[in-house]
């Protein structure tokens, strides 16, 4: 059964920090495309940052050069560094996993930022 779980969403400050985590479980890590989306009430998910399956990096325009995306391959986790935070950034923020055949997705961890 795979599981992906956040953590590390909460409330700050504009221009502050926030690192999300993911934890992984019941999936071939590596060789799997796994990222972050978010979405905001009414509108689409979107892609924030992701891992393609051949390890790669993909950032929304909006994030990059604020955002970094890394991944800790023993622990089976992947991260989401988020720096200067603007309200915009508000969302709620999903862990997303593609294999060949399936995608996954976590319970989102709500991020909110104040201005």
């Amino acid at each position: 059964q795979v599981q992906l779980v956040e953590s590390g969403g909460g409330l700050v400050q504009a221009g502050g920090s926030l690192r999300l985590s993911c934890a992984a479980s019941g999936i071939i890590f590596s060789g799997n495309a796994m990222g972050w989306y978010r979405q905001a009430p009414g509108k689409q998910r979107e892609l924030v940052a992701r891992f393609t399956s051949s390890g790669t990096t993909n950032y929304a325009d909006s994030v990059k050069g604020r955002f970094t995306i890394s991944r800790d391959n023993a622990k089976k986790t992947i991260y989401l560094q988020m720096n200067s935070l603007k309200p915009e950034d508000s969302n709620v923020y999903y862990c997303n996993a593609e294999t060949r055949l399936q995608i996954f997705w976590g319970q989102g961890t709500q991020v909110t930022v104040s201005s």
